[in-house]
């Protein structure tokens, strides 16, 4: 969110039953903002995004297209965040119910 002004910066908590990837305002707040569905869920690396410098995607954005071929971006702190949130975003979308 610091550096693509329309973004907003979110905490994710993971849960594999139900497959959501809920998100939080991470100044505070119990109460999701919202929810991705992740059963049978695609999620990938992107490696450019149009619009967008390369400094502030170099590496660090994937992609999670629901079901329902809903889009969402997200960008992860460094390359190995992005492989980690990749890897675990798969397992569930495959195996969560």
């Amino acid at each position: 969110g610091h550096r693509r002004k329309n973004w907003k910066v979110r905490k994710f908590v993971l849960r594999e039953d139900p497959a959501y990837l809920h998100y939080y305002d991470p100044a505070g707040g119990e109460e999701p903002l919202g929810a991705i569905h992740l059963r049978g869920s695609v999620v990938t690396a992107v490696e450019n995004m149009p619009d967008s410098k390369k400094y502030d995607v170099d590496n660090i954005l994937f992609e999670i297209i629901t079901a329902d071929e809903i889009h969402y971006y997200l960008q992860a702190a460094s390359s190995a965040e992005r492989t980690e949130w990749i890897k675990a975003i798969q397992a569930v979308a495959r195996t969560g119910k």
